[in-house]
């Protein structure tokens, strides 16, 4: 079964010039390098004022990424996985338009259907049968 997907257009170059990225020392483990080195990147996007999205996009976004938008609808997202930020950098770049793109999918509504009369026949004659199978396995009764 295929699932039919509308995807939206999006401009990833001018999305991605409105990006604002900002470089932290990472937590935990890690000795000196930890201590002296931010490797650590926030990554923030301003989805209310952006540009690059319409006002459609937007208002789907922030339906479906309630729950990782700040109160001012700003989209917030980090990565410390390497010791390398600009290693961080593509990681959460990367990230940030997989979020966007799956955001914008829209999946095409469902239609409800009835079983056909066939189908209806079939399976309360497989009931009968069952039923029937089902009474012969009593203990009879004298």
């Amino acid at each position: 079964m295929s699932i039919f997907r509308k995807t939206m257009r999006m401009n990833t170059e001018l999305m991605i010039k409105e990006l604002k990225f900002k470089a932290v020392r990472s937590s935990g483990a890690g000795g000196q390098h930890v201590n002296k080195v931010s490797s650590k990147i926030e990554l923030t996007f301003d989805l209310e004022n952006s540009e690059s999205l319409t006002e459609e996009e937007k208002t789907l976004l922030i339906q479906k990424l309630k729950n990782k938008l700040t109160k001012e609808n700003i989209l917030l997202l980090q990565c410390d996985e390497s010791r390398s930020q600009h290693k961080n950098k593509e990681i959460v770049i990367d990230r940030f338009l997989k979020l966007i793109s799956d955001g914008l999918i829209v999946q095409k509504p469902r239609k409800a259907t009835k079983p056909s009369k066939s189908s209806v026949h079939k399976r309360l004659e497989k009931k009968k049968k069952q039923a029937f199978k089902k009474v012969f396995r009593k203990k009879p009764e004298f």
